[in-house]
């Protein structure tokens, strides 16, 4: 190689390893964050992979399905509020370091769908697989099937059917936040719009992350929400950092929420700011539709700052690194009640 040749290529270089260098001494990691107070579990469960020196897309699955057979939780997995035809169907997807993704929707009768999630992003060219499609592809990997509906589940269910009424609730998985129960929305008003984002940075400085979910109680057969979506529930790029959301999916949907937050991190705004900008720009397309839902942003970036933001207050998100085990209260664009 000529030398005018060499130093152009080295100074071209000179940038990307600044960006990872080891020894900086505002970085933390590895470090493992998701969203909500049940987010604290699954962390647990992913760093002791992280502590361990394992890679992040690790960590990121073994936390996921923790909160996926937690049949306390509504919201995910084995347990989930069913549709309004009483089918339990499951989204997730997931996200590595290289760009991979795979993802399922509308996939009934597996527990793990973050697993099969995986599977789809290992073992096919493909990125999505729905349904039966999806139920098909996770029986010939070994997975079991099993009925997801709980009796609690059902007989919750059942009692929605009396009058069918559909109120998304706010905040209903953060304990601190506790709602009147109403049959206006279903026994004991359980969260029936939500999901766990699980996003992590492992001792190599790589990213990770992941999403499930049972998708909103009482939807319609077929509804998607933005969990399983690449772009719009889960987004991660490697040389910026990482995005997840949590609440009504369609209105993340619309403006590809996750990746948003993820390319304004990489225009220079911090991981809380970059969440406040996604949230702001929600906000500011329908003030009035925003004051009656809830949406949440996570973001952790390269260098292992994270932070949260939120349409309304009572988001929470959990974080966990070697010196630290929280769970946080985000900040956010409106105030809906008190605590």
């Amino acid at each position: 190689m000529r030398r005018r040749d060499f130093i152009r290529t080295s100074s071209l270089a000179l940038p990307v390893v600044h960006s990872i260098k080891k020894d900086d001494p505002s970085a933390e990691f590895p470090v493992v964050v998701s969203t909500w107070d049940f987010g604290k579990a699954a962390n647990a469960a992913a760093w002791k992979i992280l502590s361990a020196g394992g890679k992040a897309i690790d960590a990121i699955e073994t936390g996921a399905r923790v909160t996926e057979a937690d049949q306390s939780n509504k919201t995910v997995g084995v347990g989930g509020y069913p549709d309004r035809d009483g089918h339990v169907t499951l989204d997730a997807c997931i996200m590595d370091e290289h760009g991979n993704c795979g993802s399922v929707m509308c996939l009934e009768d597996i527990m793990h769908p973050i697993s099969v999630a995986r599977k789809v992003m290992e073992k096919t060219p493909h990125v999505i697989l729905v349904g039966q499609g999806a139920l098909q592809f996770a029986l010939q990997n070994g997975f079991t099937r099993q009925n997801l509906l709980t009796p609690d589940s059902e007989a919750a269910w059942k009692e929605w059917l009396k009058k069918a009424n559909y109120k998304p609730v706010i905040n209903i998985e953060n304990s601190s936040y506790q709602q009147t129960p109403s049959t206006d929305h279903f026994p004991g008003s359980i969260d029936n719009h939500d999901t766990i984002g699980i996003l992590a940075l492992d001792a190599s400085r790589n990213l990770s992350g992941g999403c499930t979910t049972s998708g909103m109680a009482f939807k319609m057969h077929g509804r998607v929400g933005d969990s399983p979506v690449i772009g719009a529930g889960l987004f991660v790029d490697n040389e910026v950092g990482a995005a997840t959301s949590t609440g009504v999916g369609e209105e993340v949907i619309k403006c590809v929420g996750s990746h948003l937050v993820v390319e304004l991190m990489r225009q220079g705004f911090t991981a809380p700011k970059a969440c406040k900008k996604a949230v702001e720009r929600i906000a500011q397309r329908n003030p009035q539709k925003a004051r009656e839902i809830q949406i949440g942003f996570l973001a952790l970036d390269k260098q292992g700052n994270y932070g949260a933001y939120a349409l309304q207050n009572g988001f929470t998100y959990s974080v966990k690194t070697k010196d630290k085990e929280m769970v946080v209260e985000s900040d956010y664009h409106f105030t809906i009640r008190p605590r």
